[in-house]
């Protein structure tokens, strides 16, 4: 079995991921596979979503002409994914054992992307330049590929870079007290933290929050004032954002608002409706088929829920489920917010002209 230094050895030499800086290819090296076939075996010529490599032994590919040719594994062609659409290969077959190494398509497109938007940029002075590439705790494949960062447009990355400002943190700091007001938003760069809420005079947690995790949205999007207290529970480093760039580069891309046409034509394409208010209220007035996921216990919810679906929040207004929408967008699944909530989701079905 290959140790992880011969798998980052071997990645080092591929086109593209050699590209990526160090810290990129061990994250590619631990979320690549590989794979043995004896001789004589046949090898599909596309693996939808996989970049595949030849990294040992000898394939004969066939080309559309008709001609073939050999490929060595680790060498010239191979260097390259061995299934590249520019050539053209119909069929292969092992003439010796050989070992392919596969990875997945989107986790290497992602790091590339940070990748080349992290750089500092040239000239920049060092106190604000920082190549985030060396961030433990967010230059992560399972950080990048799902959640808040991976549903970031592109061209978000670079000014979301640059704006965050981090902050160094100690055990038992109190980095948000419930019922002060939101004024940022922050990433847990490096530690570990627990979300607390003072109930009926007791304090009972609601959660614990590690590196990569996001908190403190829940106060800007609602403009309603902190409502739970976070505290450190080591030492650590945390990304801070305040409340206009939160707006612009992270609400605004992550909430997708929808209006009640649409949502009904979304629902009835298998999307779910998601009553974010508390039980009582939904049981006096909902959506038909809705689920109910209180916004207080939709974070413990969100696992649980199937990525493969799309789901459609709503509250009374729209305030309570632009934090839900935000918080299952972070989470990387597919979610909207009926834009103007179930007010406007009522007046619309009785053919009421929305209030100016």
């Amino acid at each position: 079995m290959s140790s992880p230094s011969d798998t980052v050895a071997m990645l080092s030499r591929l086109e593209p991921v050699c590209r990526l800086s160090a810290s990129g290819i061990r994250e590619i090296a631990g979320a690549c596979s590989r794979s043995r076939m004896p001789r004589g075996a046949s090898v599909v010529p596309e693996r939808p979503g996989e970049s595949v490599y030849l990294v040992k032994g000898e394939l004969l590919v066939s080309l559309p002409d008709g001609s073939s040719e050999v490929v060595v594994g680790g060498a010239d062609a191979a260097l390259q994914p061995l299934f590249n659409r520019a050539c053209g290969f119909v069929a292969a077959r092992a003439i010796t054992d050989i070992e392919l190494l596969g990875i997945d398509d989107d986790v290497l497109d992602v790091l590339l992307t940070w990748d080349q938007m992290s750089v500092p940029a040239t000239g920049e002075p060092r106190a604000k330049a920082a190549d985030w590439r060396t961030l433990s705790g967010i230059y992560a494949a399972q950080h990048l590929t799902r959640g808040i960062f991976a549903a970031l447009p592109p061209a978000n990355i670079e000014a979301l870079l640059s704006r965050f400002e981090r902050v160094a943190v100690r055990r038992g700091d109190i980095v948000l007290r419930q019922g002060e007001p939101g004024e940022h938003y922050y990433v847990i760069e490096r530690g570990r933290a627990e979300v607390t809420r003072v109930v009926g005079g007791a304090k009972v947690t609601l959660a614990g929050l590690r590196s990569g995790e996001g908190f403190g949205e829940e106060a800007l999007l609602a403009e309603a004032p902190r409502n739970a207290t976070v505290t450190m529970r080591s030492d650590g480093v945390l990304l801070r954002l305040g409340t206009e760039d939160f707006a612009a580069l992270l609400r605004e891309p992550l909430l997708h608002r929808v209006g009640f046409a649409d949502a009904q034509a979304r629902a009835a394409s298998g999307a779910v409706w998601v009553d974010v208010r508390f039980p009582v209220e939904f049981h006096l007035d909902r959506v038909p088929g809705a689920i109910n996921l209180p916004l207080n216990e939709i974070r413990n919810a969100l696992a649980a829920l199937d990525p493969a679906k799309e789901y459609i929040a709503y509250c009374q207004s729209g305030r309570r489920s632009s934090v839900a929408a935000f918080l299952m967008s972070r989470h990387g699944l597919r979610a909207s917010l009926l834009d103007g909530g179930l007010r406007r989701w009522v007046r619309e079905r009785a053919n009421v002209d929305p209030e100016p």
